[in-house]
């Protein structure tokens, strides 16, 4: 059965989203300063890395680019920026706050979504996959050092909201 007919397109868009804003959304739990680039690439990287790493998850390969097909690719990333885009906007995301409580109900509409509509394994895997993201940003780069000395990897704000993330899938 394909995607389309086991969600709605809301539901899709929803999906679609929700993995990279939760990333995005990581990437302004810690001030990072220059470290912010390693995060954004760490974000865009694991997200595109969700295919490889669940070959067999019907959710996750069919709402990423195919890679292996340049049109695909080219057409699903430029689908992607505009539902991200439409997505701050819709929610009116002005601040590192309303972004954080934003992407925590979509996590939560997310795992309902899933609950109902997959099969445990690949909800299961879908939500490894979001805080796979969310964990490897936050790895990304050292919090509160001066120039790359000190610092700790994961600062207690990034803590504090993957553990918000793990509570919104049901992890």
């Amino acid at each position: 059965m394909s995607l389309e007919n086991r969600f709605t397109e809301d539901e899709l868009l929803l999906l679609s989203n929700t993995p990279y804003a939760i990333g995005s959304a990581m990437i302004f739990a810690g001030g990072s300063g220059l470290g912010t680039i390693k995060e954004m690439i760490a974000n865009t990287k694991s997200f595109i890395n969700g295919a490889k790493e669940f070959p067999n998850n019907e959710i996750i390969t069919g709402i990423l680019p195919n890679l292996k097909d340049f049109e695909d690719t080219k057409e699903k990333s430029k689908d992607l920026k505009i539902h991200y885009k439409e997505w701050l906007k819709s929610k009116g995301i002005e601040s590192f706050d309303k972004m954080q409580t934003a992407v925590i109900e979509d996590a939560k509409e997310v795992s309902e979504i899933l609950s109902s509509k997959s099969s445990q394994s690949e909800a299961d895997e879908y939500k490894e996959w979001a805080l796979s993201i969310a964990e490897n940003v936050a790895n990304a780069a050292k919090e509160g050092g001066f120039l790359g000395f000190g610092g700790e990897r994961v600062s207690e704000d990034e803590r504090v909201f993957l553990d918000k993330i793990k509570e919104a899938l049901n992890i």
